[in-house]
């Protein structure tokens, strides 16, 4: 049994429910939770409206935006988790509300196209074409171009890393910042905690493994062939990269690779800050109320303001504790989607 902090005893009842083996029964799972979820309430008036990016796949997009700026904002591209094979905009509305409400940016969440379905690169793809789309239409998304910023969790920090190291290979949109949570970033599956961790909450050694193999294919992964676009830890060269904040779950197969990227950005010269929060699993900052929890959400706000507003990662004193909800009379979680694979 893994020494995981007492306060996120409530989130691993939750996450044991749901298995990620069987990708259609765990998509049809997330949509009749969502349904009794309650919304995002916020406190800052946001605008929300879906839009569809005109590109070869049509590309959904949902945009989330302060009611009554002051001038133009920071914008800030925001890619869902769910192993490449689950999550939506729908599953990531709470999230991408706080992070708008919170930080007072223009926040657009991609529907990119899911695994095995689509394979790669249809989810990188249609990730860059929406950054794309955001820098061209800066000013009727009322936000400014020179302060852009890319957001993913799990698969989506995968797709965050791959997104930045495109804009700077194809010369894309000038991208202020990326914030990796958790991300999935190696499909070779050889570091010491994804071999150590075959059984943890949240995700695991055989989740990753379907992960890969939906997203790439079967007999892919692994192999010399992998682009550094699907998998951005076989990029060779981490150097002119926008600055990066990574944060990591220490009972999390995924720990170890997002350690060795902040690494390797650190020593390519990037401006990188890496947290490890001790006692968690993946997931676990979801829908609870847990001391660490506060302190990760916290810190991602303040890390958000920062890096979208010019100032190296971790300047500023951090934020307020963001709102959450509160758990139910049973003790389980309110605010997000019980699914919380990749």
């Amino acid at each position: 049994m893994y020494p995981i902090d007492p306060e996120l005893a409530g989130r691993l009842e939750i996450v044991s429910r749901f298995s990620f083996a069987d990708h259609r029964k765990a998509r049809a799972n997330m949509a009749r939770a969502l349904a009794h979820l309650p919304p995002y309430e916020s406190a800052v008036a946001l605008d929300v409206y879906d839009d569809v990016l005109v590109s070869d796949s049509q590309i959904p997009v949902r945009v989330y935006r302060p009611a009554q700026p002051e001038g133009d904002l920071p914008g800030l591209l925001f890619l869902h988790g769910g192993g490449f094979v689950l999550g939506s905009v729908a599953a990531a509305d709470a999230d991408a509300r706080r992070l708008a409400a919170e930080t007072g940016v223009v926040v657009v969440s991609v529907e990119y196209r899911l695994a095995p379905e689509h394979r790669y690169p249809a989810a990188v793809e249609d990730c860059y074409a929406a950054l794309v789309w955001v820098a061209k239409n800066a000013a009727e998304l009322g936000l400014d171009s020179n302060r852009l910023g890319v957001f993913g969790e799990s698969a989506g920090g995968g797709l965050a890393a791959a997104v930045t190291l495109l804009a700077r290979d194809r010369g894309g949109p000038p991208l202020r910042f990326q914030f990796l949570c958790t991300p999935e970033l190696d499909d070779r599956l050889a570091t010491p905690s994804m071999r150590a961790y075959a059984d943890t909450p949240g995700w695991n050694l055989p989740d990753a493994e379907l992960s890969w193999d939906r997203y790439l294919g079967e007999g892919v992964r692994g192999g010399d062939d992998v682009s550094c676009y699907a998998a951005p830890a076989r990029a060779e060269d981490l150097s002119g990269l926008p600055p990066a904040y990574i944060t990591v779950c220490q009972f999390d197969p995924l720990r170890d690779e997002g350690i060795v990227y902040a690494q390797r950005l650190a020593q390519a010269g990037v401006l990188t800050e890496l947290h490890l929060h001790p006692g968690t699993f993946h997931g676990s900052h979801q829908g609870n109320d847990a001391t660490v929890t506060r302190r990760m959400l916290a810190e991602q706000i303040d890390a958000l303001r920062a890096g979208l507003g010019g100032e190296a990662p971790g300047s500023r004193p951090h934020a307020s504790p963001p709102t959450v909800f509160p758990p139910r009379g049973d003790g389980s979680p309110t605010s997000a989607p019980p699914d919380s694979a990749g």
